[in-house]
């Protein structure tokens, strides 16, 4: 007798072939209790190297949602009002099609995890584990955000439709709203589609379009936003989108144009990510390579033939475990492309002296309040660990000002080619920590630069060069070791230092595991501490974070040291 698992595979093969799906050199199979469904290359290796091929036709975009027999009226409607937006339209659509008893997807739903490892799944306890986190104040405002939303606009309509679909029985539930938020954010793709595919024109002589609203046309390739941890902790993760990378994109359309729109991909979303990827995703918009048009495919990137039972894996793109965790729900030791997030507190502002003057000062520059530090800055610093991937040049002295001093008072800092601190994060700490006597200066050089009447604006780099005149850097620096030391003291207060959580991965057994289980011995089990995949992704990820801030807070005091002694 197969397993259920076994069973709801069988169908969802069934599934896709009816659709149109080939298998040329992969299978999907069940990987183990922490990865559940994976890609496996199988028996036959294709000369070309395409693994999988899926028509775009059964992608799940904004724009099917628009077009379905069901929901799409009433998604049309609340889409050309600005009630909702593309990313919604996804979520509901998964919601509705969990509950319909007669769903056409639901092969491919019932083959979908049904509980995940991100932030909002914890137990209170587990979510106790990420206190002093960015990601603790990030989870507890982004499930109330969701919870207001499911009672406010959800779960009416969700019942609403499921009784347009005949079913007046089905009651919607919170998690039925959660479960659907977390299938999209772990495993949406950026997809690079035709332009002619998005908005399809039909023959001429027919007059007629697809009822696509032109509106939903919107790049969706997102970078970090930068968005400030305080009330809109949750939309820095949000704005990094699912930015998997596109290499060698073959799609072409009449118009010319990719439109990148957001969408779940059945059969090539069952990919795991792995730092080294196996293979990557292509889409196909003429059939040159896959003799499909309009159809995704999955490659080889390797440049041998892939082993057989190899899993296929992808890359999600250089993520750290803040971000992975809290779109994905996992973690990687060690995490190569980690980072760092330090900021000033906006709120802040209004209890300095001089906030108003300062205030528009920070405009006038462009300063950044807050700044991602990668760990591969510390290479280029004054203690490099040589742990890190060397992928990036050090860019953040970039737009330091050159001329220095306008007197001759300030000289160029020793330090400077190996400062790891962003230019625009130091100007804003610059202008944050002036004195009294410094913002008179600075108002002074300014007037002196434009004329008593203002004939004209002072340029960024002229306020930039003024507060640098009058400051140094010795008091941006200072205020920087306090928010460092700020922040590694929130770390530590509920969890203890770096090597308590090293002690605690160190004997670690995860729960739920049987394969670990049965793989030890009956005294290493004694010895090691159970807990759940949870807590220990909170601890890798914690760990983490307190490694990074020491190491940049031994930079930012070392900076400070030597800018001191130089009058800087």
């Amino acid at each position: 007798m197969s397993s259920p698992e076994e069973a709801k595979l069988e169908l969802f093969l069934q599934w896709l072939q009816v659709n149109g799906a080939q298998f040329r050199g992969c299978k999907i199979k069940y990987c183990d209790f922490n990865k559940g469904f994976g890609v496996y290359s199988s028996n036959e290796s294709p000369e070309d190297g395409v693994l999988l091929v899926v028509p775009l036709n059964l992608a799940i975009t904004p724009m099917r949602v628009l077009q379905d027999p069901l929901i799409g009226a009433e998604c049309r409607a609340m889409f050309e009002e600005g009630e909702v937006d593309d990313r919604f339209l996804m979520i509901l659509f998964l919601t509705v099609e969990r509950l319909r008893n007669n769903s056409s997807w639901k092969p491919y739903l019932d083959m979908l995890p049904t509980t995940f490892g991100n932030p909002l799944w914890f137990t209170d306890d587990e979510l106790l584990e990420l206190r002093g986190t960015t990601l603790y104040r990030a989870t507890e405002l982004r499930k109330k955000d969701l919870l207001s939303v499911f009672k406010d606009k959800v779960k009416d309509l969700v019942k609403k439709l499921l009784v347009l679909d005949g079913d007046s029985e089905s009651e919607v539930c919170f998690e039925d709203f959660l479960w659907a938020n977390s299938i999209f954010w772990s495993r949406a793709l950026n997809l690079p589609l035709p332009h002619s595919y998005v908005f399809p024109q039909i023959q001429e002589d027919q007059d007629t379009t697809y009822p696509v609203d032109k509106n939903s046309e919107m790049s969706t390739s997102h970078s970090c936003s930068g968005e400030p941890i305080n009330e809109n902790d949750r939309k820095r993760f949000e704005a990094h989108g699912n930015d998997n990378e596109v290499n060698g994109m073959t799609s072409t359309s009449k118009q010319g144009e990719t439109v990148w729109v957001e969408g779940l991909l059945p059969g090539i979303d069952f990919c795991n990510h792995d730092l080294k990827a196996v293979a990557t995703w292509e889409v196909d918009g003429t059939g040159l390579v896959t003799e499909v048009p309009l159809s995704m495919y999955l490659i080889s990137a390797l440049q041998t033939p892939l082993p057989v039972e190899k899993e296929i894996s992808i890359s999600y793109g250089n993520k750290g475990n803040e971000e992975l965790l809290y779109l994905y729900g996992f973690v990687v030791d060690n995490n190569p492309d980690d980072y760092l997030m330090v900021h000033y507190p906006g709120e802040a502002i209004q209890n300095i002296s001089f906030s108003d003057f300062k205030g528009q000062l920070l405009v006038a520059q462009n300063a950044a309040m807050r700044c991602l530090l990668p760990k591969n800055l510390l290479d280029h610093g004054f203690f490099p660990t040589g742990s890190s991937n060397n992928k990036a040049n050090n860019t953040c002295e970039a737009d330091r000002i050159c001329g220095f001093s306008w007197s001759g008072y300030r000289t160029t800092p020793s330090y400077l080619n190996k400062l790891v601190f962003p230019e625009d994060f130091m100007t804003a700490l610059r202008t944050i920590a002036m004195q009294e006597d410094e913002v008179s200066k600075v108002s002074s050089l300014l007037e002196e630069l434009v004329g008593s009447e203002g004939e004209r604006q002072p340029s960024k780099t002229e306020i930039r060069t003024a507060v640098w005149e009058t400051c140094g850097d010795s008091g941006g620096l200072q205020l920087l070791v306090d928010l460092l030391q700020k922040k590694m003291m929130d770390l530590e207060e509920s969890s203890g230092t770096e090597d308590c959580d090293a002690e605690l991965l160190e004997n670690a057994c995860i729960s739920g595991s049987p394969e670990q289980h049965t793989s030890m011995e009956a005294n290493d089990l004694a010895r090691h501490k159970l807990m759940s995949r949870n807590r220990w992704s909170s601890i890798v990820y914690r760990r983490g974070q307190k490694e990074l801030t020491r190491l940049f807070l031994k930079e930012a005091e070392h900076a400070l040291q030597l800018s001191l002694s130089e009058g800087n």
